[in-house]
Formats: C-alpha cells, sequence, structure tokens
C-alpha cells in the first residue's frame, strides 16, 4: 500500500488485524509513519521525487522482493504509475489497484486511459459517483470496483473535553449560540459566504482549514449583517474533532470528494449537515433523513439549508440521530475494511 491519506493507516491497520502481511510504504517523515507504530503493519521508508525517476522503480522493485508483495494497493496517481512501471521493467508479477478517491476531472490523454484499462489490475472507487466520472472519461467498467471510505469508532473516544472547553472560550462561545462550522481545504467555500450576505440574523461560523483569499474578504467587509467569522486555517489532524464539539451544524458546499471524511465525523459526532447535491455526498446523505442536501451554486438552498439547521428542531433531531447511525454502522471501518479484504482476495487467486 502506499499513499499518506488517514483512511490508509486505518484500512492497513484493519487488514493487518485480520492476519493479513501488510506493508505500507512511506515516508518516514509523515504523520502516517507514527498513525502505524506498533499495530502489525510493515513500515517500509520510501523517498519518492517525480513519476518517472528510476530510483522510484527500484525502491518498489526491492520492497516487493524483500517482503513477497503480491499486490499494489497505491493511492495516489503518482504511487501508480511508479508500481506500474516498476512491475513492467522488472517483471515483478504484482497486481496494480489504485483507490480514486477524488472526482476524476481528467485522464490526461490517451497513455493515462491505456494505464487504467490495460495496466491497472483494478480500481477501487469510494463512490457510486467517482465510478461514473470514470466510465465517462473512457475508463472501462468491469474494472471498477465500489467501495466506500468508512470511519473507524474508536478514534471518536479521544475528544478532550479541557480542549474543546479551551476552543469555546476562545470564540467566546455561549451556550445557546448557534456555531456554523466548516472543515475543508478550499472547496468552494464562496459559496456559503454569498449565502451569509443573504441571511439578516447574525452567525457565528468557523471555518477551519482555510484563511480568506482576496474574494472572500470582499464578500465579508459587505456583509450587511454583522456575522462573526472566524479562519482556523491548517487544524492539526489530531486536533480537528475537537472542532465538531463546538458546531451546531455542518457544512459543505464541495463537489471534489469522492466521498467526504469531514461529512462522515461530522455525522458520528451526532452534528447535523448539508452539503451539495453531487459527487460521494449523494452515497452518503439522504435529504432530510441523516443531512440536507441542496444544488451546486443555489445560493438560496444554501440559506435555506443553514436557516433550517439554526431553528427547526425537529429536523434538527432526526439529522442527528440518523446521521449518527449512517456514520458508524452503514459507513463504518470494519465494513470498508472486510470489501477491500474480498476484492484484494479474489484478485490474488486470479492470478
Amino acid at each position: 500500500m502506499a499513499g499518506s491519506t488517514n483512511s490508509i493507516a486505518y484500512l492497513a491497520k484493519g487488514l493487518a488485524e485480520r492476519g493479513h502481511h501488510i506493508s505500507i510504504g512511506i515516508r518516514k517523515e509523515s504523520l502516517l509513519w507514527e498513525l502505524l507504530e506498533g499495530v502489525g503493519v510493515n513500515r517500509i521508508p520510501m523517498t519518492f521525487s517525480g513519476k518517472f525517476d528510476f530510483k522510484n522503480w527500484k525502491q518498489i522493485r526491492n520492497a516487493v522482493k524483500a517482503h513477497n508483495i503480491q499486490l499494489i494497493n497505491a493511492q495516489s496517481s503518482h504511487d501508480r504509475y511508479t508500481s506500474i512501471f516498476s512491475n513492467w521493467r522488472y517483471n515483478l508479477g504484482v497486481k496494480i489497484v489504485h483507490t480514486r478517491r477524488q472526482m476524476p476531472l481528467s485522464m490526461g490523454g490517451p497513455l493515462q486511459l491505456y494505464l487504467y484499462n490495460k495496466k491497472t489490475d483494478g480500481i477501487v472507487a469510494v463512490s457510486n459517483q467517482v465510478k461514473d466520472g470514470l466510465i465517462n472519461l473512457g475508463i472501462k467498467a468491469p474494472n471498477i470496483e465500489v467501495i466506500h471510505n468508512g470511519t473507524p469508532t474508536a478514534k471518536y473516544d479521544h475528544i478532550v473535553s479541557s480542549k474543546v472547553e479551551s476552543l469555546q472560550k476562545k470564540f467566546k462561545i455561549s451556550k445557546d449560540e448557534f456555531v456554523l462550522g466548516c472543515i475543508s481545504r478550499m472547496k468552494n467555500q464562496i459559496q456559503i459566504f454569498k449565502a451569509l450576505q443573504l441571511i439578516d440574523e447574525p452567525i457565528k461560523a468557523i471555518f477551519c482549514g482555510i484563511t480568506p483569499n482576496e474574494e472572500i474578504q470582499s464578500i465579508i467587509d459587505a456583509f450587511p449583517t454583522k456575522h462573526q467569522i472566524y479562519f482556523e486555517g491548517q487544524v492539526d489532524s489530531s486536533e480537528v474533532l475537537n472542532y465538531y464539539k463546538l458546531f451546531d451544524a455542518k457544512i459543505l458546499a464541495s463537489t471534489m470528494e469522492g466521498l467526504s471524511q469531514s461529512l462522515l465525523e461530522a455525522m458520528a459526532l451526532g452534528v447535523p449537515v448539508a452539503a451539495t447535491a453531487y459527487a460521494g455526498n449523494l452515497d452518503l446523505i439522504e435529504h432530510e433523513e441523516n443531512g440536507l442536501l441542496f444544488e451546486d451554486e443555489n445560493i438560496d438552498q444554501i440559506v435555506e439549508s443553514i436557516l433550517r439547521l439554526k431553528s427547526d428542531k425537529h429536523l434538527i433531531e432526526r439529522l442527528c440521530t440518523n446521521g449518527k447511525k449512517t456514520a458508524l454502522k452503514t459507513f463504518n471501518i470494519e465494513n470498508t475494511v472486510s470489501k477491500y479484504e474480498q476484492y484484494f482476495s479474489q484478485l490474488i487467486k486470479e492470478s
């Protein structure tokens, strides 16, 4: 396995706990190196630099031979290319599976299509929408398996109440105050600010993962209502769960996620969510049952969603209850690990 997201750590750990020999190639300075310490996963230090670097190919070759690797699950295009070329150059006989976590925008031309369709043994799409996007770009449907992202229940046991209280003081959050939260890199947050511009009643909103660009700042400066807006920039992954405990609602306007971990985290912690009716959000959210959906760029719908999450107590209760079940049961990481285990085992049997 190769990549840099926390999802890989949970998948690798889960497969190792089921008795499989799992190696993961990562940089020693990566946070994943620490996360995987002492969990039965063999960590192989890698120093990748550039897609067509022969040194990278040799790193793959050496790892495969030293650890008897039968299948490589590459979690990024870089890792997939390197694995494919190393497998071909050194005749390693390894199965190559690529996990696609983001909505595909393009294939980059005939070469990438060839590598996907001819030199990749399987593609895991984290939602049905990612699969559809790949098919529309020319990837053969039988080569794609949908395995949803999952979330581990155990990680929600490590929220420190004193840190949450410290954040509440930092933002001066009173007991009955409504707080809107967004945790995401820069992905269409501009739509949220355009919606806030149309809301008369003051809103306190906390944005983790971004700082205001010129366009966002110009909208804030023109707010007719004095909303309290806070930008936290990049938040360390070990601290981010504490922020959800501040939120009365979580909103995501992105159209990029294959299936959003931040939505899963909010739902698991009983925070009602609203998100764009696009990409993996459609697999995760049933409108008005476990979350709210709004059309991309429909600012009026975003306004309506925020106001309903602020005032409709019966809706909020239903979304919180059903959202928690969705995250912790339907999208539990154990289900994800089981499906990967079955999929990988079948591919290896076919070789």
